[in-house]
């Protein structure tokens, strides 16, 4: 075959330390776009950016030859500078880990409508946390968990 073809796309979810509630609704906005621009600087596309106070939803495309953990690495990075410097929050972090799920072409418009969403969702489900929220993945994607280390 002269040629690679490939469709690489990514489910990604991560939350702020301690789920502590940064991101406001002023910030939200410009930190997508921020974030949604440094994925197309690593040569990726961002197919939907959003979240909530205390985490974000990605919907990437990526190439072969990226691995999700450099990516959520350089991103984590770039706009944990990014509102520590720019916009003064100093004690902003990243929780440690992140939640990468792959999404088959079938599910992306679906998907993309639950990331675009995430206002809404969390407006409507008040007693749905973060927390449940990952569970909820990771049961729908089969992923063995220890319920001690999503606390």
């Amino acid at each position: 075959m002269p040629n690679t073809y490939t469709s690489l796309n990514y489910h990604i979810v991560f939350s702020t330390h301690q789920r502590e509630p940064w991101l406001n609704y002023e910030l939200r906005d410009t930190l997508w776009a921020y974030m949604g621009g440094a994925v197309r600087g690593m040569n990726g596309v961002a197919l939907a950016v959003n979240g909530w106070t205390d985490h974000i939803h990605l919907l990437l495309g990526l190439r072969p030859d990226h691995r999700v953990s450099d990516v959520v690495r350089e991103l984590k990075k770039a706009s944990t500078q990014q509102l520590q410097y720019v916009y003064g929050k100093t004690g902003f972090a990243w929780q440690e880990g992140y939640y990468a799920f792959t999404v088959s072409s079938a599910h992306l418009a679906a998907t993309r409508l639950y990331i675009e969403q995430q206002e809404e969702h969390h407006l409507r489900a008040r007693t749905s946390s973060f927390l449940d929220e990952v569970k909820t993945f990771l049961k729908e994607n089969n992923v063995t968990f220890d319920q001690k280390y999503l606390e």
